[in-house]
């Protein structure tokens, strides 16, 4: 692990919502990272921080969901609507049954057959999940990524995380470390870069409604769920 930015250990300073801070910028290697690594990044979220993390689907601001000033933080720093929810990283079944209700056999299928991978499914939030992270709605979009370094994370907090776009609100998300610094430095407050992370991003569908739909197609076409789901 190299460091390139500004390094600093000492307990964060609480901003007003106009307020910036100094944002760290860390080099790793997604298949192997180091524990050092992922111990940043995990001491950085349990302290209510925000962390631009490369998964297998572009990068992606990771942030503790039960924090709510940390939740608050990653609306300023997409400078995003709060009336939108906030997508989940999960890292196994459990997790996702922990924090969701009401799941149907379309979510299991859907899950099994996509899971990990770059598919955000939304479901409906259990009563735990802050309505402030699902945009008030009551729903959330859960997603298990194939990246060792996104799940290291999510197992060292061994809680659900919050891994919403890596972008400005209405801007590309990002699909580099140093895409990502550039864009919102000072804006978010650690930056793991893995290089390069292409690809057209995640497919999200929501199954909340009798006849699901899909709200943005990415890596997973429509045409594949469909016919997993009539597979079925």
């Amino acid at each position: 692990m190299r460091l390139l930015a500004h390094t600093s250990d000492l307990p964060p300073v609480i901003h007003t919502a106009h307020q910036f801070v100094a944002t760290d910028l860390i080099e790793t290697d997604v298949e192997n990272p180091s524990d050092e690594c992922i111990d940043r990044a995990a001491r950085a979220i349990g302290r209510g921080q925000v962390v631009g993390v490369p998964t297998d689907a572009l990068y992606v601001l990771m942030a503790d969901p039960l924090n709510l000033f940390a939740v608050a933080r990653v609306f300023q720093a997409k400078g995003r609507e709060t009336v939108r929810s906030l997508p989940l990283l999960i890292s196994d079944m459990v997790m996702a049954e922990e924090h969701a209700k009401d799941l149907s056999t379309r979510f299991y299928i859907l899950a099994r057959h996509f899971w990990p991978g770059p598919l955000t499914i939304i479901v409906p939030a259990a009563a735990k999940v802050p309505l402030k992270v699902t945009g008030n709605t009551g729903r959330l979009a859960l997603r298990q990524v194939r990246s060792r370094l996104a799940n290291a994370i999510v197992e060292k907090t061994g809680r659900p995380l919050i891994a919403t776009s890596a972008n400005l609100s209405g801007q590309p998300t990002c699909t580099s470390g140093i895409e990502l610094f550039a864009m919102m430095d000072g804006r978010v407050d650690l930056v793991l870069d893995g290089g390069a992370c292409p690809g057209p991003g995640a497919t999200t569908i929501d199954i909340t409604e009798p006849y699901w739909r899909v709200i943005k197609e990415g890596a997973i076409s429509e045409r594949d769920i469909a016919e997993r789901l009539r597979a079925n």
